[in-house]
């Protein structure tokens, strides 16, 4: 086992590695760039480090001064956590080259499946069911070849990133030029290249993400899914667990076929397995999210398992955990700092900032009170995780958590998630990826 982790992340998912790290007995050094000094999870780490700069790319993205900070401070391992460095196949390989063990899948997997249209086709190849979609395409004809041949709608997709970054709807053929030069200055000016392809819009769809697990001897697991549908923007809003109306042999049958894919690619480590249901509840290959997920507490609820402990015990070659039995339901609410109606980032001091505590409900936070919520980086203030013998309890444990999550100095979307719980498509389980779109409050 690991002696000391360097958490190359912030807010919430450092302090879950942290805890991680203490369960396992393992030292953990926390960074921090200078607009996070006053994280309360600091203090919580074994030790902590000042990072430059209070931008992204200036501190958390840099490369240099994270290596050199697990070179002084004597660590044998590094926790990307989730989005920044967490899927950057150059950055664990600069790991692996100085002897650091990169907590997270091997880079020839952060590499592959971190292109979609590859990715697309190494789970295709393996018999993983698909929606209609295309190679990259090089240029407007292609692309008009392509949709002609899936059929319109469309959906125009960046290759690399997340996030729903550059993706552009596309419902006639008139408006595809100018969708492919939007697409693809975004994705540049995201990813730094323009590379693009198509899927097929799925209406309605339902986002349904499966956990998995594998291990370095060869053996792949799944933990179950969760339903993702609830999204602002293509980001994610509220997860459950289990998937809501979903028949259990059906989803259990598209968990199987992605164990077999990922033992036939080799994978190691934690990840995500994404795809789409349409209203005929047929599953289609969405994406892999080589990383532990800002959702994962939705399973950890519902399986007694700790993931982030079983990701550091997988990159310590360790083995596979034995899968227990679904236990009663999760709903997991991410609270961010943005204008409920709007959605644009609210940023301010939390002149109150006084989270739940409440029986059945956990809170992940990188937050305290007084501290500053910047706008350098991703709004999200808190994930309140209810988890109960039903559905209806938990939406219950989560609307009464909401209402006692005192918040000031900043906007929040609160409000928008207690009228989503209260709605009755929502308490029907009518859920799909429109949802929003379509919600009036």
């Amino acid at each position: 086992m690991f002696q000391r982790v360097l958490i190359a992340n912030r807010g919430a998912i450092a302090r879950r590695v942290i805890r991680a790290c203490s369960t396992l007995g393992i030292e953990s050094v926390a960074v921090y760039s200078n607009a996070d000094q006053a994280a309360p999870y600091l203090a919580e780490a074994t030790c902590a480090e000042p990072l430059p700069g209070v931008t992204a790319a200036q501190s958390y993205l840099n490369q240099a001064a994270l290596l050199d900070i697990a070179a002084r401070c004597g660590c044998d391992a590094v926790h990307p956590g989730y989005g920044f460095l967490a899927e950057n196949p150059d950055f664990a390989e600069a790991a692996t080259s100085v002897g650091l063990a990169f907590i997270g899948p091997s880079p020839v997997h952060l590499r592959n499946l971190g292109d979609k249209v590859a990715a697309r086709r190494l789970f295709a190849e393996q018999g993983f069911p698909m929606h209609a979609g295309s190679r990259l395409v090089a240029d407007v004809a292609e692309a008009r070849d392509a949709a002609a041949d899936i059929g319109y709608p469309v959906l125009l997709k960046p290759s690399r990133g997340g996030g729903g970054i550059g993706m552009v709807r596309v419902d006639e053929e008139t408006a595809l030029a100018a969708a492919v030069a939007r697409a693809g200055a975004i994705a540049e000016g995201a990813f730094g290249e323009r590379a693009l392809y198509l899927e097929k819009w799925v209406e309605r769809a339902r986002h349904v993400e499966f956990q998995m697990l594998a291990d370095r001897h060869g053996r792949a697991m799944h933990l179950y899914e969760r339903d993702c549908s609830l999204q602002r923007r293509h980001q994610k809003v509220i997860e459950e667990a289990p998937a809501p109306g979903l028949a259990r042999a059906a989803v259990d049958a598209v968990a199987d076929s992605a164990v077999h894919a990922l033992q036939a690619l080799g994978y190691d480590g934690i990840g995500t397995v994404e795809t789409l249901a349409d209203s005929e509840h047929a599953f289609g290959f969405l994406e892999v999210n080589p990383r532990i997920q800002v959702e994962h507490a939705v399973t950890e609820a519902v399986t007694g398992i700790d993931l982030v402990v079983e990701q550091i015990r997988l990159a310590a070659g360790g083995a596979l955990p034995q899968r227990p039995p679904l236990d009663g339901h999760a709903i997991e609410v991410r609270v961010y700092a943005e204008d409920p109606r709007t959605g644009a980032p609210s940023t301010g001091r939390l002149s109150i900032y006084r989270p739940p505590n409440l029986h059945g409900v956990r809170l992940e936070t990188g937050y305290g009170e007084g501290q500053f919520v910047t706008p350098f980086y991703d709004p999200l203030l808190a994930k309140v995780i209810a988890h109960a013998p039903s559905r209806d309890l938990a939406i219950g444990r989560a609307l009464v958590a909401l209402k006692a999550f005192d918040v000031r100095g900043v906007a929040t979307n609160i409000p928008l998630l207690r009228a989503a719980l209260e709605s009755e498509a929502f308490a029907s389980g009518a859920v799909h990826t429109r949802f929003f779109n379509e919600f009036r409050w």
